[in-house]
């Protein structure tokens, strides 16, 4: 196989496999809105009301759906539906190298350890393949459990402890092996590579330099060290990882005076962190000694998966906020368009279209598209009050436009960028219900949003019941669809309705708590969170809710992972997970015939968890890899 001959970012020569480009390319042409009959049919689904779905979604006669649902569980168990096994690829702290310790059952690993073991909390997920027989999975790892990771719960922590959690965060990337079983993960393989909270990171695009991310180790604003709270995650045709910084203000306080800003406020950052005492230990996490060390965080991080000494890049172009993850197309004229949810009640869905092309024959130059663009984010209005669909446009979110002057604040577009939150208030943008994964159908005009829930919805002023967001106090979420105007990506303009209301219609019999009429007592869940197309189309929607199964979730069980299909809106269960966790991450190998899921913090808080090794060992985030016992297609 041919190679082409590229450099990094510090001119160091590498190599890129066209036949990867070309698999990832192809898949992304398929989101390219499509004319003539497919998106007639399209258009003609999307003007039906969720509350009145097709009666496919009521008889369960879906096309795409060929497996036998599961029934919810409370059992400490990963349950797939019949015909189907699941088994383990990778759990935290297993080594990625010979030379790492093995993981200490009950805590204790070391943070040397930690820092060339598979890192915790595993979440969103990508999966590029090599050749025939080689593949890298690049994954998150989102945060740790101190109750789990240390004896003494992290109630008495030090400087190594805090060195141990740092390492534990950020991403993890494997290299796979396919074997006479299967894919299986290659210790020592030529792709591992642990990224974490002390990595080496350039600062790109149009904040890089701009005062409020200069500090004193770094004074000119260009490198920072870093990336943690890893939420979820995209991919891009020219072969790279996007990993999305979510809820990075937790990691800092101070134990000092420190006068917080209302910019540093509106990102939740304050004097007390969320317990991870890194200010502690580590003093550029002390907000009254190093201020702007915060700004550097909120950013999606770029990332080469087959140089593990490349030095992934902070693309400050997409916005600084919490993020959930980054789903790229490339529209019909060749732009290339990201679609971001800012994951916090109350805050924005956000769309970026760059300023250059996708050329597939140019992957040097594809590299800086990210880096030159416009941040736009959603304003959604209802047809009429109470209706559940209507339109909405993209906001521009550039420096002199909108409203984002001086005047109000603003005096740069770095500025608009670093705080992207309050130019989205000051344009206008509509407050959503926890904006998290956004994925784009793969042949229809059509992308989804999950919304997942919202307590303060009718009870905080700027959270008003209205469009999308429909429910006061909102705890089962919703899954928001548009299509854009003329089937562009790039267009301003989109149509918009909820593709379902999760509920619960066991204990509420009518209304919309009980859900859309695609939601009924043998699907039912709560808190939508991951989701993602496979090739087919097929819609896949992962849960991070309530697991009590009590009062509102009665009947609920465990987080789990369902299928549905947009076209007849039926929504089929196809697993379930262990005590106390959450189902989150997905990545399909090219032939469909493998999916990889995440298994996120089972037996948090103690709940009582073993999985996924049983008897009394320690709980631990994991993947798996789900397989057809006859070797064919996920979901067919």
């Amino acid at each position: 196989m041919s190679q082409f001959e590229l450099k990094d970012e510090q001119n160091h020569p590498r190599t890129e496999m066209p036949e990867f480009t070309r698999m990832v390319e192809q898949s992304l042409s398929r989101r390219r809105f499509l004319g003539g009959a497919a998106a007639l049919g399209a258009v003609a689904f999307f003007s039906a009301s969720p509350l009145s779905r097709t009666m496919a979604a009521a008889t369960g006669c879906s096309p795409l759906l060929g497996f036998e649902a599961v029934p919810t569980s409370t059992a400490d168990t990963f349950v797939v539906p019949p015909g189907y096994k699941a088994e383990r690829l990778i759990s935290w702290g297993d080594p990625l190298f010979s030379n790492v310790a093995e993981f200490i059952n009950g805590g204790g690993n070391t943070a040397a350890a930690q820092a060339g073991q598979f890192g915790d909390n595993n979440d969103g997920m990508s999966f590029f393949p090599v050749d025939d027989n080689t593949a890298i999975l690049a994954i998150n790892n989102e945060y740790c459990n101190y109750e789990l990771m240390f004896p003494h719960q992290g109630k008495n922590m030090g400087e190594e402890d805090v060195k141990c959690a740092q390492a534990a965060h950020g991403v993890s990337v494997l290299t796979l092996k396919k074997q006479a079983d299967g894919w299986r993960f290659e210790k020592d393989g030529k792709f591992n590579r642990r990224i974490d909270a002390n990595t080496p990171m350039a600062i790109s695009g149009p904040a890089r330099g701009h005062d409020l991310l200069k500090t004193q180790a770094d004074p000119k604003g260009e490198l920072a060290l870093g990336t943690f709270n890893n939420c979820a995650n995209g991919m891009t045709p020219w072969g790279t990882y996007l990993t999305c910084e979510e809820n990075v203000h937790g990691y800092f306080g101070t134990s000092g005076q420190a006068e917080i800003t209302p910019a540093q406020a509106r990102y939740g950052i304050g004097a007390e962190d969320a317990g991870w005492q890194w200010h502690k230990f580590d003093e550029r996490f002390d907000l009254a000694k190093h201020p702007n060390e915060a700004n550097r965080f909120g950013w999606v991080v770029e990332i080469d998966p087959r140089d593990p000494a490349s030095t992934p890049i902070k693309r400050t172009a997409l916005g600084r906020f919490k993020h959930e993850n980054a789903e790229l197309v490339i529209d019909n004229d060749g732009h290339v368009v990201v679609y971001l949810g800012d994951d916090e009640r109350g805050e924005h869905l956000y769309r970026f279209v760059s300023e250059g092309k996708y050329n597939p024959s140019d992957i040097a130059a594809n590299r800086e598209l990210l880096d030159k663009g416009t941040l736009y984010v959603a304003r959604f209005n209802a047809a009429s009050e109470g209706e559940l669909k209507g339109k909405g446009d993209w906001l521009e979110l550039t420096f002199g436009k909108n409203g984002l002057t001086p005047e109000n604040g603003f005096s740069s577009q770095a500025e608009v960028l670093i705080h992207a939150r309050l130019a989205a208030t000051q344009v206008g943008a509509t407050t959503m219900d926890r904006p998290e994964w956004v994925a784009a159908h793969p042949t229809e005009p059509m992308v989804f949003c999950t919304l997942t829930n919202n307590k303060n919805r009718g009870v905080k002023d700027n959270q008003p019941v209205d469009g999308p967001n429909p429910r006061a106090e909102n705890h089962y979420g919703q899954i928001l669809r548009w299509q854009p105007a003329n089937g562009n990506h790039t267009d301003a303009g989109f149509d918009w309705d909820l593709f379902l209301l999760a509920g619960n219609p066991t204990v509420h019999n009518d209304g919309l708590y009980a859900g859309s009429a695609n939601i009924n007592a043998d699907n039912m869940f709560n808190s939508p969170d991951g989701i993602g197309f496979d090739q087919a189309g097929r819609l896949w929607i992962q849960t991070d809710g309530n697991y009590s199964n009590e009062g509102d979730f009665a009947g609920q069980g465990n987080n789990q992972m369902l299928c549905a299909d947009p076209g007849t809106g039926e929504v089929r269960r196809f697993l379930t997970g262990p005590i106390a966790c959450e189902i989150t991450g997905l990545a399909f190998s090219p032939d469909q015939k493998n999916l990889f899921v995440g298994v996120q913090h089972p037996g948090e808080e103690l709940a009582g968890s073993h999985f996924p090794l049983g008897g009394d060992s320690t709980p631990r985030s994991s993947v798996m890899i789900i397989t057809r016992e006859d070797g064919g297609i996920i979901g067919a």
